[in-house]
């Protein structure tokens, strides 16, 4: 069973917020790429950020989305990614047309059952990384909530109370996933 669990769906809808209870629990956490993409670019002076050259991004984020893959292997249990490749493949192959999607994310799997943050304008805030507005963000949301089904993923819609009762949701969800009497929650 893959134990590497993605945690994806609308910008500011509590993915980080959800992770960061979920590391204070004691689980491997990933944290997102294109955030750690951004912070690099902005440091160094790059252009690969989404707002100056979008494909050069994406292009970027699949590559650490992989090698954050390769690496959490070395890590035990359950492992939490904030967004990954399944967001970085689905952008560039709806902003470009190249058939990415299927043809990477299909040898690189996550846990069969993904996470969702679902829009929630009430907690929505823009940031120096996060230009785009709440209306992209939706459309991102769309975007994946449509690709996900088509890669055999079963989509989770997380309900929007708080990070505590969400965690618990993620971690009780998973302990009913079949064949996963293998892996504690605790791990």
């Amino acid at each position: 069973m893959n134990r590497f669990v993605l945690i994806s769906g609308c910008s500011g809808g509590g993915k980080s917020t959800l992770l960061a209870e979920l590391r204070g629990r004691g689980y491997p956490v990933v944290e997102e790429p294109g955030r750690r993409i951004i912070a690099d670019e902005l440091a160094s002076g790059g252009s690969a950020l989404p707002w100056n050259d979008t494909t050069a991004f994406l292009r970027r984020a699949i590559d650490v989305a992989l090698k954050d893959m390769a690496m959490a292997k070395a890590d035990s249990g359950w492992v939490f990614f904030d967004r990954g490749l399944v967001d970085a493949a689905s952008a560039l192959e709806a902003l470009t047309g190249e058939p990415v999607l299927r043809a990477i994310c299909s040898d690189h799997r996550y846990h069969a059952r993904v996470f969702m943050t679902p829009p929630w304008p009430e907690i929505y805030v823009t940031d120096a990384e996060r230009r785009h507005g709440f209306e992209a963000a939706t459309a991102e949301y769309q975007r994946l909530m449509e690709a996900l089904p088509t890669l055999g993923y079963d989509v989770i819609s997380l309900p929007k109370i708080s990070p505590s009762a969400r965690a618990d949701f993620v971690l009780a969800t998973l302990a009913r996933t079949p064949g996963s009497d293998a892996w504690s929650v605790d791990d």
